[in-house]
């Protein structure tokens, strides 16, 4: 070996290799990033610390408000349920706006900086307890920050924003909408703009292929990418529409699941109480012991049969979800009508203290807490996956947002129909289903409600999940994930 050869040696091995940087991205300088100083899990532990943090706060805030709107502010079962699910899906819908800012203006990171500040000044006019989460957030923040370093910053692009392309397609196509489809294939085919075999769902969004008067300017019509990428966002509504039910039933774990659990006996040992609240950890508990099941029995069980590497489908997995979502209301139900008839062999119907405590134990609960817990599993992390795979790879953070705002419109729907029955059910001096008396009020009533509600959604969604055709991943979709 030569002083040359062993000269170019040491060099090389100081020098990063090119295939460690990864395309696309930079640090937070705008310096070329490198695969093994940056990104996997030594970024992952930073957000998951932002997330665990953030979730502390939200549920700080959000399991407690049931308990303090009827109590220290005086509001009546009804008022403070409605009240607590605008609360909720205000909260569920706001990332929507966050995620159109991170997308087209800030980018991600000065999103969640940005919306981070926010979250320790709306806190700071609440009581102690409310003072808690705030502290919570502020250690979010802190750590979030720590991370910079560590974080791939996507390079900005010349390219449009996928916003505008999608609006486009649909402005385009609305133009066009006099068009018939004989003159689209005809005209397709002469411009050699034919679409996807494999994409035949909304077809009128083909009209944006081509123009009336046959121009080819840029603007006038869009190419097949950005058709199929509208019609990807578009078949996201069925599903989106389909799950509003099931996010009203997961609305009743902050409101009326925790009222039902103030009247009940909570005593264990020694004078101490359980906390109505607190029982919503139940669900967590089950989340933590039932995913491990489902990763490691459940799916190699279904692979076998399915030939699915994943063992079911993410629509099958939402679908499950809601089929038991059905169960637990029928559950919540029964627990109810239970609670009722223990209230009334105990003469504690028209019992002066209406927050009396009913000689039944609040493990009662326990049935309808863990069966929304297993629903969870299979509902909410399919929905999780399902809107981030099938968006286009730029709207990521909008298809994260549409996930959350099934919540959010779930949690005004549930606001909505429960003022709506609250007045039809109470009028003319009676009580209504939601009396501040629980004991004189019809919860069972509105659960069953529920029940058939999610059974007909439930049978909707097989429909429109049988027509769904899965987005096909494009090389660049798969790149990133392998990166």
């Amino acid at each position: 070996m030569t002083l040359s050869d062993s000269v170019s040696g040491g060099l090389e091995s100081h020098i990063p290799l090119l295939h460690d940087t990864v395309d696309g991205s930079v640090d937070y300088k705008d310096r070329r990033v490198h695969r093994s100083s940056s990104g996997g899990w030594r970024s992952a532990f930073f957000i998951f610390g932002v997330e665990i943090a953030e979730r502390f706060a939200f549920f700080g805030i959000g399991l407690n408000l049931i308990s303090y709107l009827t109590g220290p502010l005086g509001q009546s079962t009804a008022d403070a349920a409605a009240n607590v699910n605008l609360w909720s899906g205000t909260a569920s819908l706001l990332p929507l706006l966050g995620a159109l800012i991170a997308d087209s203006f800030l980018g991600r990171y000065r999103t969640i900086l940005v919306a981070s500040v926010i979250y320790i000044s709306d806190n700071l006019n609440w009581a102690l307890g409310f003072g808690i989460p705030c502290i919570a957030m502020v250690i979010a923040l802190v750590i979030f920050i720590l991370g910079t370093r560590t974080y791939r910053f996507s390079m900005e692009r010349n390219e449009q924003s996928a916003f505008v392309r999608v609006g486009r397609v649909f402005v385009i196509a609305f133009k066009n909408w006099r068009t018939t489809s004989l003159s689209i294939a005809v005209q397709a085919e002469n411009c050699g703009t034919l679409p996807h075999q494999s994409s035949q769902q909304f077809k009128c969004l083909n009209k944006a292929l081509v123009s009336p008067d046959g121009s080819r300017e840029y603007g006038e019509v869009c190419s097949i990418d950005e058709v199929e990428e509208a019609k990807s966002v578009l078949g996201l509504i069925p599903i989106w529409a389909t799950n509003l039910v099931y996010a009203i039933v997961f609305a009743q774990i902050s409101t009326l699941f925790t009222k039902q659990g103030v009247t009940l006996d909570r005593s264990i040992t020694g004078g101490f109480k359980i906390p109505p609240a607190s029982l919503q950890s139940v669900m967590g508990i089950t989340i933590v012991i039932f995913i491990p099941i489902y990763d490691q029995i459940l799916v190699p069980v279904t692979r076998k049969f399915t030939q699915n590497p994943a063992g079911i489908t993410m629509l099958q997995r939402i679908g499950t979800g809601m089929c038991l979502s059905v169960i637990c209301m029928v559950t919540a139900a029964l627990v109810e009508t239970k609670r009722l008839h223990t209230a009334r062999e105990h003469g504690l119907i028209d019992n002066a203290n209406a927050n009396a405590t009913i000689p039944m134990s609040i493990w009662w609960l326990v049935p309808q807490y863990v069966i929304l817990g297993i629903c969870d599993v299979f509902t909410v992390v399919g929905l999780q996956e399902f809107f981030y795979d099938q968006v286009p790879s730029e709207l990521r953070s909008v298809g994260m947002s549409l996930y959350l705002s099934i919540f959010g419109v779930g949690s005004f729907l549930s606001s909505f129909l429960i003022s709506a029955i609250d007045k039809a059910s109470g009028g003319e001096g009676k009580d209504s289903w939601f009396s501040n008396n629980l004991n004189r009020g019809h919860l069972d009533y509105f659960y069953w409600v529920l029940a058939g509600l999610s059974f007909v959604e439930f049978i909707v969604y097989l429909c429109f999940a049988r027509s769904h055709v899965y987005k096909e991943r494009t090389e660049h979709e798969c790149v990133s994930i392998c990166n």
